[in-house]
């Protein structure tokens, strides 16, 4: 038994077909006007709208300012953070290559690379040496004091916890 024959005998709202024009309705609706007088000016019923929901010249100006406000605070961030991220920071021509690595023994690895940086510079690189899961095994920080060359081979030893099986240049940065 469904649920549309437990209720049709009760008289329950949803049960009723109570859509317009429907005899079963207990007012009857106002006559409808004809077309030609329902129309009203296109001014009449803006105005009309517009005080039905409260909008006024004020708020349109309002809200104008306000996305112009939001706006200009966009572009002030946006160019804030172009300062930041990208004028801001110099590289000083900084750039490493990994050569290659020799491991040595269980607990050393021995990192070949190349640091290239502009000439009178000081630069730090940290090193590391990884297992075959991936993990750092091995992490050493090294200072490369400023020099006339532009560019230096460096080897680096590194000790390990457990076997390494490669070793390369995590970062270089300027101090």
């Amino acid at each position: 038994m469904g649920f549309g024959r437990c209720t049709a005998g009760r008289g329950l709202p949803w049960d009723q077909d109570n859509h317009p024009r429907s005899p079963e309705l207990s007012e009857p609706l106002p006559p409808v006007a004809p077309d030609a007088t329902r129309t009203a000016p296109a001014g009449a019923t803006a105005a009309t709208l517009d005080d039905r929901y409260g909008r006024t010249a004020g708020n349109r100006k309002r809200s104008r300012l306000l996305a112009i406000v939001a706006a200009a605070a966009v572009v002030v961030v946006f160019a804030a953070w172009v300062v930041w991220a990208g004028l801001d920071q110099s590289s000083h021509g900084l750039d490493s290559t990994d050569v290659g690595y020799q491991v040595v023994s269980d607990h050393e690895t021995v990192v070949h690379s190349q640091v290239s940086v502009d000439p009178g510079t000081e630069a730090k690189c940290a090193v590391q040496a990884l297992d075959k899961s991936y993990s750092i095994v091995g992490w050493k920080v090294v200072t490369l004091p400023p020099s006339n060359e532009r560019t230096r081979s460096i080897t680096t030893p590194v000790n390990t916890t457990t076997r390494g099986v490669t070793g390369l240049i995590h970062d270089c940065w300027v101090p």
